[in-house]
């Protein structure tokens, strides 16, 4: 066993990372070493990387124990760069955490002070000067290749940058290079957000915490009403909306409400967040409060203003549209379930389910009007079982008839009426070309019960038929 981390202290009497447990007891007896746990060490940096989006959308994550941020363009929302930096180590110290900073033009010089040097804001023109005295393991290169580079006398990163290139790519390769191209920014290194940019964002910094549901909803009623002016600009409307609330301690909570339909209207935006807020009460810890409330629209699409007339023709399509939304939102996106037709005759391929949102969405991007599974009344039964179910038959006409009796589910029941048959044949080019025909027959019992049996294969052609039950009729 070996330390892989160390408090200040530790560090004080004289401890190493990567040595031996027994021999670090051996320099201080009241050792107290606790196992390392990398699941909770990576939930514990994700919750950072949350909260650091009150800075920037642009997180990353960076290994076991670091985060890259991008703040173009946000600097001057807090003060500056080195307002900025001062402001991000002061928070995280506060949480209980020893955290390192620096701001650069490049991430990997970015990286290499933060960790082997003070925090600090360095500017482009003196990012070769703060790079030159730190060692080359501030390069973020292979073990291998910094044990050699040593060797020869190379330690520091400024003994690379007087050394001639190509010596240095034929003996270590291109990787070297590369790495000291970046940090020096002349070899442009990107960063990939953890999550998705969201398309257009508005917050709102308060002076006091919020605690109340009620102050929270009016709160994303009035960004909704800020969004609108940007969705109206570009001729779109919000899909897919992230509520964010930054709690005062640290905590963040993300809640995601979409719609059917593109919106605008700040209202109904609002009213899917009420949705959200009731299915989410209980996991919602406000503590003490919230101090940021941030929209996010995550999604959007072209919005298509129309003209409502007088008569309000035009609100059945909106009101279905509207209680798929509310009940997707309390309830989950797969809770309400709508069927597409597929490019199959054979009927448990022939309809796919997916949610009724998209659904919606789809027959609004395409200007078409949902109108169910597209089956003729009667054809097809109510319901429809995702397997069919194997029945015993009794008395059956051969060789195309109807059974006379069938027992299905333990109960026998006694055919008074019977349709059919009706012959689907197996579609060769997904099936095996000996699958057999299915012959279908609409029976009704003599209780009054109506089902959907076919048989699989015919008599006098395949081997041994056998009988299935594939649906019931309302």
């Amino acid at each position: 066993m070996r330390l892989t981390a160390l408090n200040e202290r530790a560090e004080t009497i004289g401890l190493k990372l990567g040595q031996g447990v027994a021999e670090a007891r051996a320099i201080c007896p009241a050792l107290d070493v606790v196992e390392e746990d990398p699941v909770a060490d990576r939930k514990l940096l994700e919750a950072i990387a949350d909260w650091c989006d009150r800075y920037t959308p642009l997180v990353a994550i960076d290994g076991k124990d670091g985060l890259f941020l991008d703040i173009t363009g946000c600097a001057h929302l807090f003060g500056g760069e080195e307002a900025l930096l001062e402001d991000i180590l002061i928070r995280i110290s506060r949480l209980g955490l020893d955290v390192r900073g620096a701001i650069s033009s490049a991430p990997g010089l970015s990286w290499a002070v933060a960790r082997f040097d003070e925090s600090r804001v360095v500017p482009p023109e003196a990012m070769e000067e703060a790079l030159a005295p730190l060692p080359v393991a501030s390069l973020r290169l292979g073990e291998e290749t910094v044990a050699a580079l040593q060797k020869l006398g190379l330690k520091q990163v400024g003994d690379l940058l007087a050394a001639p290139r190509a010596p240095l790519t034929r003996r270590f390769g291109a990787q070297l290079l590369l790495r000291l191209d970046q940090a020096i920014g002349l070899n442009e290194e990107p960063i990939s957000p953890r999550r998705p940019i969201a398309q257009l964002s508005v917050e709102r910094r308060l002076a006091e915490p919020v605690q109340a549901e009620a102050d929270i909803l009016q709160l994303a009623q009035q960004l909704a009403e800020t969004l609108k002016s940007g969705l109206e600009g570009r001729g779109v409307g919000g899909r897919l909306f992230e509520l964010l609330l930054f709690r005062v301690d640290g905590a963040v909570f993300r809640i995601a409400a979409g719609a059917s339909h593109p919106l605008r209207e700040p209202r109904r935006i609002a009213g899917l967040f009420t949705e959200r807020f009731t299915a989410v009460h209980d996991d919602l810890d406000a503590g003490y409060g919230f101090e940021i409330v941030r929209l996010n629209v995550l999604q959007h699409a072209p919005f298509d203003a129309a003209q409502g007339d007088f008569v309000e023709e035009d609100q059945q399509g909106t009101s279905l549209a509207a209680f798929a939304d509310r009940v997707a939102a309390r309830l989950g996106p797969d809770c309400l379930q709508g069927f597409e037709l597929q490019e199959s005759h054979i009927p448990e391929r022939a309809v796919r389910s997916m949610p009724a949102v998209d659904i919606l969405a789809a027959h609004k991007r395409t200007g078409s009007e949902y109108a169910g599974h597209g089956f003729s009344r009667g054809e097809r039964p109510l319901r429809l079982f995702r397997k069919p179910e194997p029945i015993e038959t009794f008395a059956t006409e051969v060789p195309d008839g109807p059974p006379r009796q069938f027992r299905w589910r333990r109960i026998t029941h006694r055919v008074s009426r019977a349709e059919g048959p009706e012959r689907l044949s197996a579609e060769w080019w997904i099936d095996d070309e000996e699958t057999p025909a299915r012959d279908y027959f609409r029976i009704e019992d003599e209780a009054g019960h109506r089902y959907w049996l076919f048989r699989k294969g015919l008599y006098g052609q395949d081997a041994a038929p056998s009988w299935y039950m594939h649906g019931v009729f309302a």
